[in-house]
């Protein structure tokens, strides 16, 4: 039943704890930085690093569409509840509109869509014909 919780759950819940915590400007703060060959140093910033677990819960949550089970149906529900909280905190709570926000909003419906995608062009290949 582990496999039904929608991974977008994380940066969705990390991003409110800062954001109540120290507010919208942490995510601005640099983690690290890192100087390159070329002469120029990259930073690494605690909004990157969201963005960045974003991603890597998208990764997993298609991994999990391809899973015809019982539980990837309620995993695409509940990712698509996760995906309305994205929304309506987006447009109702002042320290969501930023655009850190709108890409974890719109990774989180990519996931969604995908996930719907993946898990429909899955089952239309499980199909077996009893000849």
């Amino acid at each position: 039943m582990l496999i039904a919780v929608p991974l977008m759950i994380v940066p969705f819940v990390f991003y409110n704890a800062i954001m109540l915590g120290s507010g919208v400007s942490a995510f601005s703060g640099v983690i690290m930085t890192v100087p390159m060959l070329s002469g120029a140093v990259w930073t690494m910033t605690l909004g990157d690093l969201v963005i960045l677990s974003a991603l890597i819960a998208l990764f997993f949550e298609v991994l999990k569409a391809t899973l015809s089970t019982r539980s990837s149906l309620m995993n695409h529900m509940l990712s698509m509840l996760v995906f309305i909280a994205f929304l309506v905190e987006f447009l109702l709570v002042r320290e969501a509109a930023t655009q850190l926000f709108f890409s974890l909003m719109v990774i989180a419906f990519i996931d969604v869509v995908a996930g719907f995608t993946i898990s429909n062009r899955a089952a239309g290949r499980d199909v077996s014909i009893g000849l």
